[in-house]
């Protein structure tokens, strides 16, 4: 789709992207934070939380309220910020993304109980002005693991008590992860039951690494 000129996202001013573009994707507890912080230092870039400022400070209040498709509206539009964010950060090197796309497709269909293909049509007209990922690494893990994880975290919100309160919004959580990643060009899946952060950091520096040469 064609956007006018006031809508089109505004290009960097560099030549060539730095990059690489990384998203780390998977559901609540399973390391993604701090994975996405330990892959910036190791590969001198920077990260961010899908959701920014300041769509994150008005999430809790003014999404909560609405209905499912204005709620979706407003995540969308959280991610057109972000892309702007993304644009600009690439040009200083590369950006690790803690979710992005796929995070609020998969949660938008487990959370109101609507079919991943059809949350996934709804961006679709804005796909232009999305910055399209070089890679998106899944993170998966099992149930216990994940228990075990979010035990260990401190900062625990609703969507991660819901993961475990809400009937079936685990199992259908994981499997909307499954559905987007195989619909995905840039998705990397990854086993982390029985691989530390920095485990992890390196396979993935391996993989971009490899994917450079």
């Amino acid at each position: 789709m064609s956007l006018p000129p006031a809508y089109a996202p505004i290009a960097p001013d560099h030549h060539g992207q730095p990059g690489p573009f990384v998203v780390l994707e998977g559901v609540s507890g399973v390391g993604k934070t701090t994975l996405a912080r330990i892959l910036a230092e190791r590969l001198g870039g920077a990260s961010l939380h899908t959701l920014t400022a300041p769509h994150v400070d008005w999430s809790a209040q003014a999404a909560g309220r609405l209905r499912p498709l204005p709620q979706f509206a407003f995540y969308l539009s959280g991610l057109l910020h972000v892309s702007d964010r993304t644009r600009s950060a690439l040009t200083a090197g590369p950006l690790i993304a803690d979710r992005y796309t796929s995070s609020v497709v998969a949660c938008h269909a487990a959370a109101h109980r609507v079919a991943t293909a059809d949350v996934a049509r709804l961006p679709e007209p804005f796909r232009g002005y999305l910055v399209v990922p070089d890679h998106t690494f899944y993170l998966l893990c099992s149930e216990p693991v994940l228990r075990e994880r979010m035990g260990n975290k401190r900062d625990l919100k609703k969507d991660d008590t819901d993961l475990f309160e809400v009937p079936g919004r685990l199992k259908q959580l994981m499997e909307n992860f499954e559905s987007v990643a195989a619909a995905d060009s840039t998705a990397v899946v990854l086993d982390t039951d029985h691989s530390t952060p920095d485990q992890l950091a390196g396979q993935i520096a391996t993989h971009l690494e490899a994917m450079r040469a």
